[in-house]
């Protein structure tokens, strides 16, 4: 039992210890920021982030984060950068070096060629009087840390700090610039948060594979335009005479008109479609939203339509299913 209190007891130390130093990196938070954040919004290249041992995943980490929100960035292994990749970096370039004593060898070698190449430098540190510092145009201090480690050696705290420092980093540099969810879901097509901003717009089917036909045509003439769509269309969208939609004929329209023996081909669209669908949606709502109405009414095609109720595209239940929505 006294073995569980002691882990217990050793555990909220780590975690005391990682919260003081977050709090007093917090507290360090000045100009140097600022400029940081500056830099890193009129970095005309890209931004690199460097780091060796464990603050070399850190950076790895930061990014990956300013990547995915809109800072085009890459990752420099120091050990490497010395062996060639530092052709990776042009004078357009800011890189951001990462390292808690500001005396880490490779992060060394790498200094005067970075000047040559004419980067600009962003030093996270705990001194800005170490070679790391005096070689940077910002320095981000984060002053003397303890770490969690008890023997105080292993990077515990201080990364953590760092982690924190490259979040705050990416995340004002995000409100800054003005990326909003629309970016974010372009840069995140394949994930789940970035399926939750996709609109209706960038899925639908439109033009050339969105059959449209008036009011007063045969059923003969709107099956034609449903054949002559690209893809395999299964519906056709019915307008009146200034363009918005009164109704939609598919291809469930179709069997049940056969089921009721009615002269189908030669009959008007207007008596056989299905008039002011139940289930339409506006351009620019998300996908989300068809996804909603597709459960609810179970049906395979669903028309998008601007503001004045004119179709500008329809979304069918493959379209959904192509994007993982369903």
């Amino acid at each position: 039992m006294d073995r569980e209190v002691n882990e217990l007891q050793e555990a909220r130390r780590v975690f005391r210890l990682e919260s003081a130093a977050l709090q007093q990196v917090e507290a360090l938070l000045g100009e140097s920021f600022i400029q940081a954040v500056d830099a890193v919004l009129q970095c005309r290249g890209r931004v690199v982030v460097t780091g060796m041992g464990k603050s070399g995943f850190i950076a790895q980490k930061i990014s990956a984060t300013l990547a995915s929100t809109g800072t085009p960035s890459l990752w420099l292994h120091p050990a490497d950068a010395v062996h060639g990749d530092l052709g990776r970096l042009t004078a357009d370039d800011v890189v951001i070096a990462l390292s808690n004593s500001g005396e880490t060898d490779e992060i060394k070698r790498m200094l005067p060629i970075l000047r040559k190449i004419g980067v600009l430098l962003i030093a996270v540190t705990a001194n800005r009087l170490s070679t790391l510092g005096s070689f940077a145009e910002i320095v981000i201090e984060m002053g003397a840390i303890e770490e969690a480690c008890p023997m105080g050696l292993a990077p515990t705290a201080s990364t953590l700090a760092m982690l924190a420092l490259g979040d705050a980093l990416a995340l004002v540099t995000l409100q800054k610039r003005g990326f909003g969810p629309a970016d974010y879901a372009m840069l995140h097509p394949g994930g789940s948060l970035g399926r939750q901003f996709i609109k209706v717009d960038e899925i639908m089917r439109k033009g050339n594979r969105h059959p449209i036909v008036r009011v007063g045509v045969s059923v003969k003439d709107a099956l034609a335009a449903i054949t002559e769509a690209q893809g395999r269309a299964g519906a056709v969208c019915i307008v009146d005479q200034d363009g918005i939609l009164v109704g939609i004929f598919t291809d469930g329209d179709l069997r049940r008109t056969v089921q009721r023996n009615i002269g189908l081909l030669n009959a008007k669209i207007d008596d056989v479609m299905t008039r002011g669908p139940k289930a339409l949606i506006q351009s620019g709502s998300l996908a989300l939203d068809a996804v909603r109405l597709y459960l609810k009414h179970q049906l395979d095609q669903i028309p998008v339509v601007d503001e004045k109720g004119v179709p500008v595209g329809i979304i069918d239940v493959e379209d959904l299913v192509t994007y993982g929505f369903v």
